[in-house]
């Protein structure tokens, strides 16, 4: 499954900027978002979230950063990887007892 990227970083970090420069103009943060949104032409959500994930990677929003989340998705790739190795392994392990089990009774 693929996000289509639809806007480039540089909009998306333009938008963002604005968003935080213009916080204060508006009672709420969504209220600067909805204004802000059309400008750039996506959904007010995903300005949000855009402002979050900035928010957060500059350490002014508890979660996890950007670069930690990356790191996570790869240790949980090379995990999965891993336990499907471990598997064949096991998988032949039994095969090959089992192929040496029955040589020696044949003999």
């Amino acid at each position: 499954m693929t996000k289509s990227n639809k806007f480039s970083p540089e909009v998306r970090e333009r938008a963002v900027r604005m968003v935080q420069e213009h916080r204060s103009d508006y009672p709420s943060l969504w209220a600067a978002v909805e204004s802000i949104a059309p400008k750039i032409g996506c959904s007010s959500h995903t300005l949000l979230e855009w402002v979050k994930r900035e928010e957060v990677d500059t350490g002014t929003r508890e979660g996890l950063t950007s670069s930690e989340r990356d790191r996570l998705k790869q240790l949980e790739r090379e995990n999965k990887e891993l336990r499907r190795a471990n598997d064949i392994l096991k998988t032949a392990s039994a095969f090959f007892a089992q192929a040496e089990l029955d040589r020696r009774l044949k003999s």
